[in-house]
């Protein structure tokens, strides 16, 4: 059997291989018998790891994907008959397939913002009927970070936007799935890139892991619920140990932060390749690893036979390009050839 040709897209970051010291983690991870369901020698080297990252209160819950990172960090923070206020672009509004509302049955309080991030006047919008028994009750606040327009928020925006939220004591989520990508862009640690937060969903999946992702609880209270939430959620695994490994491997040696640095360097790239094209307009700053552009309707439709990516908006015709850890020059060289193709064709 032959492998298929080797073939490169800007659609996700997810289409992106395993890298090879998060593999070889895997792999050492596998000889002989360990304890199941996380008490397993890896897992408890990942929770001390955690600890150096996030502070010695953090607790790490190790889950399959961002989907269920959400909905299991979310559902421990929040009452059944509280809501949760998020961005409209947010990931758990807009592509989780309706899984916060399904599964954990929350209301979300969804807010249009020009660039993916919330502030506390936006917040102020939603934030509202404490206490009147018709309305949803507002329990948590969820920031993605970075956004997905590939926005980041600063360190003094979410301490702003995190002591905002407690004094109207809201808890506050973190939507991680990017957040080295934003830890790189903001020249800060992982912890600094989700201040204020009780709750994040760390993302490895898209840095370079095969199926690792995380809630991290920073806040004592809402530790204890996240056990069973994450069995009734369906995302406990048995061998925990190989999603460990991963997450252990990616913040080992700062390879979180280089994948995240290599990445987010080949979207400038990229922006700065095409952007000096006549017909395409970049409309959001290059703070990840995603680009934004407006070309021609008929030019998106004929370069979409040629690379895999997303058109964000229908109705404006903006486009996502998102780059990853392998991303290559070659590649950014091939794909700004091929734009530059179809826009004289």
């Amino acid at each position: 059997m032959t492998a298929a040709p080797a073939w490169r897209g800007f659609a996700s970051d997810n289409y992106a291989g395993v890298h090879p010291d998060v593999m070889a983690a895997m792999i050492s991870a596998n000889p002989g018998h360990q304890v199941s369901y996380g008490e397993d020698d890896t897992t408890a080297a990942l929770e001390q790891r955690v600890r150096e990252v996030f502070g010695p209160a953090a607790h790490v819950f190790p889950v399959f994907n961002g989907t269920g990172a959400n909905v299991v960090a979310l559902q421990a923070a929040t009452e059944r008959w509280e809501s949760v206020i998020c961005a409209e672009t947010a990931h758990i509004s807009a592509d989780e397939g309706g899984a916060p509302e399904v599964m954990a049955g929350l209301k979300l309080w969804t807010i249009p913002t020009p660039d993916g991030k919330l502030t506390t006047e936006l917040v102020d919008t939603q934030a509202w009927g404490f206490g009147f028994v018709h309305r949803s009750q507002p329990g948590i606040v969820s920031l993605t970070q970075s956004t997905e327009y590939g926005t980041a928020y600063t360190v003094d925006e979410l301490r702003v936007l995190s002591d905002h939220a407690h004094g109207l004591g809201l808890k506050v989520h973190v939507d991680g799935a990017r957040l080295a990508n934003a830890a790189v862009t903001l020249g800060c640690s992982l912890a600094e890139a989700a201040t204020g937060a009780d709750l994040i969903s760390l993302g490895g999946t898209k840095n370079g892991g095969m199926m690792c992702e995380a809630v991290i609880v920073l806040d004592p209270d809402v530790a204890s619920a996240v056990d069973y939430l994450r069995k009734t959620s369906m995302q406990l695994a048995s061998k925990m140990r190989f999603i460990s490994a991963q997450l252990l491997a990616l913040l080992t040696d700062d390879l979180w932060l280089r994948n995240a640095t290599h990445s987010n360097a080949m979207a400038q790239q990229l922006a700065e390749r095409v952007g000096a094209l006549d017909g395409v307009r970049i409309t959001q700053p290059i703070r990840a690893n995603a680009v934004f552009a407006v070309l021609p309707p008929e030019v998106t439709a004929r370069l979409q036979e040629r690379f895999r990516f997303y058109t964000w908006n229908e109705q404006t015709g903006e486009v996502r390009w998102m780059c990853s850890w392998d991303t290559t020059i070659e590649d950014i060289d091939a794909f700004a050839v091929a734009i530059d193709q179809e826009l004289r064709a």
